[in-house]
């Protein structure tokens, strides 16, 4: 079976509620529907290289991607506070992203503590992006400065979209314009369907553990060696290797809990599978695109998922 996740015991996610944004916290610990992934065996938290400590009249701003990395054409600029902050007007002025080649880039504030900056439309291949933070001095909130100058660079790589159409089951992935691979896959149940939208690829793990008593659904699953989990959204929804499903069930049934499943090999080693070759085809910053699931437009607040708000919906959420 498929299986969508949490990370850890503390909260649970409803499948309607309202959406909370992603925190200054690492992604390893974000909540989500319907089962774990165990912290300890994920990868680094990405943010930039910034060690200032937090006190309580001072704040900072945790900053994703991590400088110096290449990502896919989707990845925002997400900043996230460690205080909240109320003069979004001035910290927005004291922050600038600038591209290379030139589009106008423009900020959303999802809440008091996190501000993400996109273009219109996605990154062109190749752009190199710079984030000028100048919060040292600003006041986020009363009584409360910021204690932070920082610069990050970084790139974007070749343009990969992969499409998820949950009607027929089948993902074709996209590469500069061309078709490059098109694979069978299993997505949520009618009881439990995938989220429907555009989302962006936020964490990357070679294997990692599923486990069903963290969203109150007893000992239905505890699946210690999924492979292949590529984060979706912050409330859990991954794509990734599924090893323990029939083959019979991709391209022909959607069996999961709210993730999208391809066929892959327990241990994750078999280079010939399916969730194997996706997984190293894809980069953090990846655009995956899911429809026909029967299921709501994610909440662009759910990950890195803002580019389901049209750009004057993007806008009005700039305080400038």
């Amino acid at each position: 079976m498929g299986v969508a996740h949490t990370s850890n015991g503390s909260g649970q996610w409803s499948r309607r509620g309202v959406l909370a944004a992603l925190g200054a916290v690492p992604a390893v610990v974000l909540t989500g529907r319907s089962g774990s992934a165990n912290a300890s065996e994920g990868a680094p938290r990405k943010t930039a290289s910034s060690t200032t400590k937090s006190r309580t009249k001072t704040f900072v701003g945790h900053v994703t991607p991590e400088a110096g990395c290449t990502s896919g054409v989707g990845m925002p600029v997400s900043i996230n506070f460690t205080h909240r902050v109320t003069n979004k007007a001035a910290v927005e002025e004291a922050i600038t992203v600038t591209a290379e080649p030139a589009v106008e880039v423009v900020g959303h504030w999802f809440s008091d503590t996190r501000l993400d900056f996109r273009p219109e439309t996605y990154w062109a291949s190749g752009t190199t992006i710079r984030l000028n933070l100048r919060l040292k001095d600003v006041e986020g909130a009363a009584g409360v400065h910021g204690v932070q100058c920082e610069d990050v660079t970084f790139h974007i790589g070749r343009e990969q979209i992969s499409t998820i159409d949950l009607d027929s089951m089948e993902m074709t992935v996209m590469r500069e314009g061309a078709t490059v691979a098109t694979y069978p896959v299993t997505g949520g149940d009618a009881d439990h369907p995938t989220w429907s939208g555009i989302m962006v690829i936020s964490e990357r793990r070679k294997q990692t553990r599923m486990k069903s008593s963290t969203v109150g659904l007893g000992d239905e699953y505890d699946i210690p060696d999924v492979p292949h989990a590529q984060r979706l959204t912050t409330s859990g929804t991954f794509i990734h290797g599924n090893y323990w499903a029939s083959r019979s069930a991709f391209g022909h049934e959607n069996t999961s809990h709210g993730c999208v499943g391809l066929c892959d090999a327990k241990g994750g080693n078999d280079r010939s599978k399916d969730g194997y070759k996706f997984y190293e085809s894809s980069m953090l910053g990846d655009v995956v695109i899911v429809e026909n699931s029967g299921e709501e437009t994610v909440d662009a607040a759910n990950g890195l998922n803002g580019w389901n708000l049209s750009w004057e919906e993007w806008k009005e959420g700039s305080a400038l």
